[in-house]
């Protein structure tokens, strides 16, 4: 095995001439421990450069590359179990728009297994790995694991550390300011994220307070805390003493939550398709229960046991003065009680703390106010039919919610069912009907008679209506922006460019115009492209444009950074659409070669290419001696490059200037 590696090295160092350029931050070691007479423990170390991390093995459908371990196993052993792995970090991806675990600076895998043969000595397997940093993603690697059970508790080098090299995986995770500074920014967005929890649930409990079951208690409360105090200022203590006491109440569901279910699990079951479902399916009985189909509520027991509870006075009584309001108010508190849990479960964490401590300040706020200044309360509206109206509004919201979780599903699942156009005319049924409903052209139970229509119900129907109207456009192509974290992606679609749209480059496809032999267009900028590099270039000379190779990969991130906020500046897009011929070749790209282009890798000799991201990543190390994507070539019809590659360049008039640089060679050719 050592020998082959000397080999492989050797032969990288003649063929690509310079070894640096083509990077290997990750080192693997292997290592056993012998849990009893017939089980061992097979370890993989992965030691990570600073900057790179490493994806975890469970990361969600259409994200990054996952870490999978492959055993040859046999008749002389069997598996216990599946790999195990460490902590890792979890984090909300801004371009996948999911949570993504992965590692930094080392991390250590387990497989347990049994051994049936006392006579075997060595387990072979495989680890297929995908690392990236803030600039480049590689594409995934292959590396071959051994595992000595004569020689357990040692650790053998393995994978690519070749001979004569004392790779040591450290066991503490190195301190440096690159680390730190990377922590730090972390930690920035985690607090980010659980500001913007606790300032959505704020704003559920504003909600809530406007709502039938609770509005009506406020001045009924508050005037009773008022005139069973002595004076105003015990008054005053009893209600912030309530106040504090439905915080408690709150807080304490998003700490059982939490401590039930755990943080880890939380965001787990926010990511699984049966629960998104499940979810789905909870919001759409809360928003029916909003609309007034049938009411959600506790036992009368409950109530009637902490009522009597409540009249034992002093604190203890206040505290049950509280429960009695959650669960008196739970038919309209609980769907929104429940959504907030939902939706903060997909954050993990504490988030279901924050959210509920954000959501009972907003209810418990306006008892010690009023409490405070009892003469406020008659600036406070009646109590009436729009409180219903309220109720109704939070049902359709609850109604639109709802199908995020069913997408999320469909498209883990890929089944395409609820792709982007139907999620669009999904929400223009849902805010169109809202918009009819405040306008009065549309009743629900349980509403009053409507003789007039307020200032204000006729300024937030002419506000849904527009947002409705806004959406339409998305149903061809319109990337709606306001939106953009709910609808699927525009690639998700029945027709990327919009319903009925067939476009080249910035032209409609007429009739008698068809895309070039094993062309597409390349959503959503509507770039012609090949992702064969043999047709692309063929059909380059055929109409006398050069050629840009984009090294690319489903999973590269900073692959659609490039795209999202480069390639869409109109100077860019100008270039792409109408004077270079794109290849775009995915590196990751795990279709199977055809039986005629399976070929022995020329850098794994003994191995064969499987994949098509084998071939095109195999090719852009030997010809480019790299390895890192996204990379960029400009290059004429002899192949030759007309400008220096280029990789990850956020900045788009330096990445202008380039293709403009290199356009201008081509002319000179």
């Amino acid at each position: 095995m050592k020998k082959l590696f000397i080999y492989v090295l050797t032969t990288l160092a003649f063929v690509l001439g310079v070894q640096g350029q083509v990077l290997k931050p990750v080192k693997w070691t292997t290592s056993v421990e012998k849990a009893s007479d017939t089980e061992y423990i097979l370890i993989a170390k992965a030691s990570i450069e600073e900057g790179w991390h490493l994806y975890s093995q469970n990361v969600p459908e259409d994200g990054p590359i996952a870490t999978v371990f492959t055993f040859e196993t046999n008749k002389d052993f069997e598996l216990n179990g599946k790999v195990s792995e460490d902590k890792g970090k979890t984090v909300d991806d801004p371009v996948f728009m999911m949570k993504i675990k992965f590692f930094e600076n080392n991390a250590e895998f387990k497989q347990r297994i049994k051994v049936l043969n006392k006579e075997l000595s060595i387990v072979k397997g495989e680890v297929e790995f995908m690392v990236c940093d803030e600039e480049r993603c590689l594409p995934p690697t292959y590396v071959d694991l051994e595992f000595n059970l004569s020689k357990s508790n040692t650790v053998q080098e393995t994978g690519n550390s070749a001979d004569g090299i004392n790779f040591q995986v450290p066991d503490k995770k190195t301190e440096t300011p690159v680390v730190k500074e990377i922590e730090k920014e972390e930690k920035k967005d985690e607090n980010k994220g659980l500001f913007t929890i606790f300032f959505i649930a704020f704003l559920s409990g504003f909600a809530a307070l406007l709502t039938p079951c609770v509005f009506p208690m406020i001045p009924m409360t508050v005037s009773f805390f008022t005139k069973q105090s002595k004076n105003k200022a015990t008054g005053i203590r009893n209600a912030i003493i309530y106040g504090i006491s439905i915080i408690v109440i709150y807080v304490l569901l998003g700490t059982a939550v939490t401590a039930i279910f755990g943080a880890d699990a939380l965001n787990a079951l926010a990511t699984n398709v049966w629960f998104n479902i499940i979810f789905f399916l909870l919001l759409i009985v809360f928003a029916f229960s909003f609309l007034g189909a049938f009411e959600i509520v506790l036992p009368n027991k409950w109530a009637n046991k902490v009522d009597r509870q409540a009249d034992r006075g002093g604190i203890v009584g206040i505290f049950f003065m509280a429960l009695a309001l959650a669960i008196v108010s739970f038919s309209c508190t609980g769907p929104i009680v429940g959504t907030l849990l939902v939706e903060a479960a997909s954050k993990g964490g504490i988030a279901p703390i924050i959210g509920m401590l954000g959501f009972s300040l907003a209810i418990a706020l306006p008892f010690a106010l009023f409490a405070a200044f009892p003469g406020w309360l008659n600036s406070l509206p009646k109590s009436g039919g729009w409180l219903n109206t309220v109720k109704v509004f939070l049902g359709f919201l609850e109604l639109a919610l709802a199908f995020k979780f069913l997408s999320q599903a469909d498209l883990v699942l890929q089944l395409h069912i609820l792709e982007r156009e139907v999620f669009i005319a999904i929400w223009i049924a849902i805010f169109g009907t809202l918009a009819f409903y405040l306008f009065g052209k549309i009743k629900l139970p349980h509403d009053s008679p409507l003789t007039h229509i307020s200032v204000g119900r006729l300024s937030l129907g002419l506000l849904v209506l527009s947002f409705t109207i806004y959406m339409i456009p998305g149903l061809w192509g319109a990337p709606l922006n306001l939106i953009s974290a709910f609808p699927p992606p525009l690639d998700y679609a029945e027709s990327p460019y919009g319903v009925g749209n067939s476009k080249v480059g910035g032209a409609m496809m007429s009739g008698d115009k068809e895309l070039p032999e094993g062309a597409h267009l390349l959503a959503p900028h509507q770039i012609l492209a090949f992702n064969d590099y043999d047709k692309g270039l063929a059909y380059a000379k055929k109409v006398g444009k050069p050629v840009m190779i984009d090294f690319t990969g489903w999973a590269c991130v900073n692959c659609r950074k490039m795209e999202q906020n480069v390639w869409v500046k109109d100077q860019v897009l100008n270039i792409l659409k109408n004077e270079v011929v794109l290849i775009s070749l995915y590196v990751d790209d795990k279709r199977k070669l055809s039986e005629e282009e399976i070929v022995e890798s020329q850098l794994r000799p003994g191995k064969k290419l499987k994949y098509i991201g084998q071939k095109w990543s195999e090719f852009q190390t030997i010809r480019y001696k790299t390895n890192t994507q996204p990379f960029y070539v400009l290059m004429g019809h002899d192949e030759e490059n007309l400008i220096e590659p280029v990789g990850y360049t956020p900045d788009a008039n330096e990445y202008y200037e380039w293709l403009k640089e290199g356009i201008e060679n081509f002319k000179k050719e």
